[in-house]
């Protein structure tokens, strides 16, 4: 391996330990709290050297963000094999939930937390790149089911809107704790039934 090879690697290797040690701070900490000096520290740095990879905090956990993106279709990759488009469609937001619930602190970081999309409203990128990625294989599929009969009368870009809404409310009032407002004997069951009280009305359209 020549130098800038080596350069290269151990550049990486610096970007890939900032990255590791805001994510174990924003899992301790949370975002509001999670600074650059505390990173540094962390990784026994000066603050300087982050801003070498990271032109703020926003920026980190914009990149921390795309990781949880990746997480999310790298699941969803399994969709692939299910050929009707109403079956997939639930199957998304099965997995959609179950990688909310598991996750949760990623997923507020994903969804919900400003600083991801401050980074972008700030920065010479045209849209949200990753939240579109994964709105648009949403509406491809209930497109795919307009085709096949269901949903008619309907449009698909508010109905796109409406469905991701639905199943992000579900998960986002459950992070919150908004759930306690249930009955006790329903707070760990009140999602997975509102899920399936939901695929029960889309099986109606």
């Amino acid at each position: 391996m020549g130098i800038p090879e080596r350069k290269e690697r151990e550049k990486e290797e610096l970007r890939e330990r900032i990255l590791t040690a805001a994510k174990t701070l924003f899992l301790e900490k949370g975002v509001e709290k999670t600074s650059i000096r505390n990173i540094a520290d962390l990784i026994e740095y000066s603050p300087g050297i982050i801003y070498h990879y990271f032109q703020d905090k926003n920026e980190i956990f914009h990149a921390l963000h795309q990781g949880g993106f990746h997480q999310l279709m790298s699941r969803m990759g399994v969709l692939t094999s299910v050929s009707h488009p109403m079956e997939r469609l639930k199957a998304m937001g099965t997995i959609y939930v179950q990688f909310a619930m598991e996750n949760p602190d990623m997923y507020d970081l994903m969804f919900i937390k400003e600083a991801p999309i401050d980074h972008v409203s700030n920065s010479n990128e045209e849209q949200w790149k990753e939240g579109f990625g994964t709105f648009n294989f949403l509406r491809d599929t209930i497109k795919e089911c307009i085709d096949k009969g269901h949903f008619q009368g309907h449009e698909i870009e508010a109905l796109s809107y409406l469905i991701w809404s639905t199943v992000h409310g579900l998960v986002s009032l459950h992070i919150r704790r908004r759930c306690e407002v249930v009955l006790a004997h329903k707070q760990h069951t009140i999602v997975k039934e509102g899920l399936e009280e939901f695929f029960n009305i889309l099986d109606k359209l």
